[in-house]
């Protein structure tokens, strides 16, 4: 979605006094009473605020683009100028939109007041000399992770990054060497701790002067609801895909068990995190070859399709405009295929994470991505340009309206289009010649389940550990305790050697370092469901969801962007409702597509004595 980072910055003041004057010119004038706010007021007030937040989104948004393709000590001073400003900017806008709270304002402009005040993001304190402190960490830390690398044995010369790494640790079967790698990324998140802790409460102190308990709280407060109740809505949600996992959990760790053997895998007990292909152990599909699932009679190797087709990497980002095409979008600007970053520079350092950029809140789409000719990296295209797809249809809505209705369907809107990315799809565009027989069912949703369902429990406890993190229930001395606390918990996994406080593994995950919110991934996983649901009946399909693509279906593709459309206008259960008929999030859409694996799953965990739970 659109990559902006809240930091700090000091160019408020004079906004505010500009501001400040237009409400009520006399008290620009004089030291006197100043009037009672008025509804005329808070249309000016509404008026520039976001017409200088458009001005300062986009330059941020152009410095950030440059500074994460362009690593140096320039670009991310630039970009953390840049995202200062706009900090401060919405920071002081927060505040002053509380002197407005006395009014009845239309339904438009009460909701454009109250996006207002949650727009801080990650709010720096008033202080002019923290703001820029603030920005400067923020730059810091996604610089450090963007230019980490593993060199092995300490050869200089042959240094692995991000994309490196996992590409070794996805396709390794040695123990030994997935250890090594899984430690050597790991170490990059050591250096960022004092930071990151310095980080925390300059956010929480701003945070607390715009009236919110704590930056978590402040994050919380972003979904129509309070924050309190986000925490229930996500733990409601949980319970009703736990079994779900814990069922794939003891059938993949019986599975690695058979090959790694008793002395690495337990058969009691969490899995190693090295083993499950992964980096971070948030997806297990690279495993897949190692599961014992029924194979169809008619398979097929999507990576080796395109790699025998010569397909490069913008014929993969093609293959995913093609889709939105299909149902009736426009194609992307000729000025997407010029500017973006499709393969990683020989020449320089860059943040290889894929992600979507709207750069002018207009028609200058981009992603950012080092594209692999692989089966995975063939949906997160069609999942990226998903971003892309929202970004453009919600940009006639006012500028504080310029977001998907929550943070959760803008990640949604990807996955649910990569949900469509079938054997039938695949067999419409030529990539293969059949499609396999209901039989290989199981097989296709173990392979979905691999990356969908083991994600669950890693989606929801990054932010968990973040809200506690923010909330001083953890301290910076128990950061990493803490955090595999909850990877045990809640995933079922432990670190392959053992972790001190000297160690922050929390860093060597994207999206902490640059302190991007998490929990609109694991809201994602549900709602992708939900939306694939209601497509898949717009279309009037009734077989079994996971056959269902909605690619080439007008029908679908309006309703889609009907609700696109509505962008942050309304609070999101509006939204949900235009596409789905529901107002709620719900799991049961996930749980329907499974169902048939969770059958097979719970079998085959009793036929071969695989113990659940850990």
């Amino acid at each position: 979605m659109k990559r902006l980072r809240m930091v700090a910055g000091a160019l408020a003041g004079l906004i505010l006094a500009g501001f400040a004057a237009a409400q009520n010119p006399a008290a620009a004038k004089t030291s006197g009473k100043k009037s009672s706010p008025t509804v005329a007021a808070a249309q000016e007030f509404l008026d520039e605020a976001e017409s200088r937040y458009f001005d300062l989104t986009n330059k941020a948004q152009r410095a950030s683009w440059v500074e994460e393709n362009f690593i140096t000590d320039d670009t991310e001073e630039i970009a953390a100028q840049a995202n200062q400003e706009l900090s401060a900017f919405s920071a002081e806008m927060s505040r002053k939109a509380h002197e407005f709270d006395s009014l009845t304002l239309p339904t438009e402009m009460a909701r454009k007041m109250l996006l207002l005040k949650l727009s801080a993001g990650f709010p720096a304190p008033a202080d002019a000399k923290e703001q820029k402190e603030l920005s400067q960490v923020l730059a810091s830390l996604d610089g450090d992770y963007g230019k980490g690398k593993w060199c092995p044995s300490g050869n200089a010369s042959k240094c692995l990054d991000v994309t490196a790494v996992g590409k070794l640790m996805a396709t390794s079967r040695d123990p030994e060497e997935l250890k090594r790698a899984w430690m050597g990324w790991h170490a990059v998140g050591a250096p960022m701790r004092q930071r990151y802790a310095r980080m925390v409460e300059l956010g929480n102190k701003g945070s607390r002067e715009l009236g919110f308990r704590d930056a978590g709280a402040l994050w919380r407060s972003n979904y129509d609801m309070a924050p309190d109740e986000l925490t229930k809505e996500t733990d409601r949600l949980w319970e009703q895909l736990r079994p779900l996992y814990e069922s794939l959990h003891a059938y993949v760790r019986g599975q690695l068990r058979k090959k790694y053997g008793n002395e690495i895998v337990p058969a009691h007990g969490p899995i190693p995190a090295h083993l499950l292909g992964n980096i971070w152990s948030q997806e297990w599909n690279n495993v897949y070859s190692l599961m014992d699932s029924p194979k169809p009679p008619q398979s097929y190797d999507l990576t080796k399709i395109l790699e025998d087709r010569r397909t490069d990497v913008q014929g993969m980002a093609r293959y995913g405009e093609a889709f939105f095409i299909s149902l009736g979008f426009a194609p992307l600007p000729k000025t997407f295929w010029e500017r973006s970053l499709f393969t990683k520079p020989a020449d320089r350092d860059v943040v290889c994470h894929a992600s979507a950029w709207d750069i002018d809140s207009k028609d200058d789409l981009r992603i950012k991505m080092c594209i692999q000719i692989t089966e995975e990296d063939f949906r997160v295209i069609h999942h990226e340009l998903g971003h892309n797809f929202y970004q453009r249809a919600y940009n006639g809505q006012p500028p504080l309206f310029q977001n998907s209705a929550n943070d959760g369907f803008h990640e949604a809107v990807g996955d649910t289009i990569a949900l469509s990315v079938t054997p039938e799809y695949l067999k419409k565009i030529g990539l293969i010649d059949a499609v396999p027989e209901a039989s290989g069912d199981i097989d296709y949703l173990l392979q979905q389940a691999l990356e969908k369902i083991a994600f669950l429990p890693f989606g929801l406890l990054v932010d968990k550990w973040r809200w506690e993190v923010f909330a001083n229930q953890v301290k910076p001395e128990e950061y990493n305790k803490a955090w595999w606390e909850l990877r045990r918990k809640y995933q079922g996994i432990v670190p392959p050697v053992e972790r001190t406080e000297s160690d922050f593994d929390p860093g060597a995950k994207y999206h902490v370092p640059s302190n991007t919110p998490y929990m609109r991934y694991f809201l994602a996983r549900i709602l992708q469901f939900q939306f694939q649901r209601a497509l898949c009946r717009e279309t009037g399909y009734t077989g079994p969801l996971d056959r269902c693509s909605i690619y080439g279906n007008k029908a679908a593709g309006e309703r889609l962007n009907k609700m696109l459309g509505m962008g942050l206008s309304k609070p999101w259960p509006e939204a949900l409702a235009v596409l789905t008929g529901e107002t709620q999030m719900d799991a049961s859409a996930l749980a329907d597509y499974f169902a048939p694996l969770r059958t097979w799953l719970d079998e085959e965990n009793k036929a071969n004595h695989y113990p659940v739970g850990w």
